[in-house]
């Protein structure tokens, strides 16, 4: 899909970041332990933090998702999933669901969830309306599950989705390339963390040059 420039304004705009969290990231984490190729999350930070300073500097709002599983959460449809290991990730409590390398600011959102999707069972919906967001700009991991997943549900509730393609990683690049294509054809506009960036520039640069 095509981008549409002035679907990106700040103030109608905010950055998802999804489950950038140990377990799903960090060399020593339950996903690399498991054997998952978590390489593609080192190309992936340098991008994610220069988007997360341009958002701050240009005044988007930054909503950080995290993840937790609990026995409260563990239906055995859930549970059975990956043989069950899947139960063993980003338990509450634990190292595993921290967030790795990035860390909200004070006044930044945290939603927690505890299914691929952010909007399934959490106040992510209520808290995008309250904040008069019309645009997702997607980020984190991984990108063919729980980033594609939230992307997807965002677009059925009427959200324009922007998919950051080097803001986000899989545990494969066929995972991650698959993920992009569908996007951009049927879901939202696949985009890369220098064109949002630029975007915003201008956008404040004619601000000024109106103002003056």
């Amino acid at each position: 899909m095509r981008l549409v420039k002035e679907n990106l304004e700040p103030s109608k705009t905010a950055i998802i970041v999804v489950d950038v969290q140990n377990d799903f990231c960090h060399p020593d984490g339950a996903c690399a332990r498991r054997g998952s190729d978590v390489s593609g999350v080192k190309e992936m930070m340098p991008h994610l933090h220069g988007l997360l300073s341009g958002a701050r500097t240009y005044g988007v709002p930054i909503i950080f998702i995290q993840t937790f599983h609990e026995k409260a959460t563990d239906s055995a449809a859930w549970t059975g999933r990956s043989d069950g290991r899947s139960g063993e990730v980003c338990r509450t409590g634990t190292w595993g669901a921290e967030f790795y390398e990035v860390a909200p600011l004070p006044g930044e959102i945290i939603v927690n969830k505890h299914r691929y999707s952010a909007f399934i069972n959490t106040r992510l919906d209520s808290v995008l309306r309250t904040l008069k967001i019309e645009t997702l700009v997607m980020t984190g991991v991984s990108t063919n599950v729980c980033v594609e997943s939230t992307a997807r549900h965002g677009y059925m509730l009427d959200y324009n989705i922007a998919f950051v393609a080097d803001g986000c990683a899989a545990f494969s690049q066929a995972e991650h390339d698959t993920t992009l294509s569908n996007i951009d054809r049927f879901f939202g506009t696949v985009v890369n963390s220098g064109q949002l960036i630029e975007t915003w520039e201008s956008m404040a640069a004619k601000t000024v040059t109106t103002a003056g």
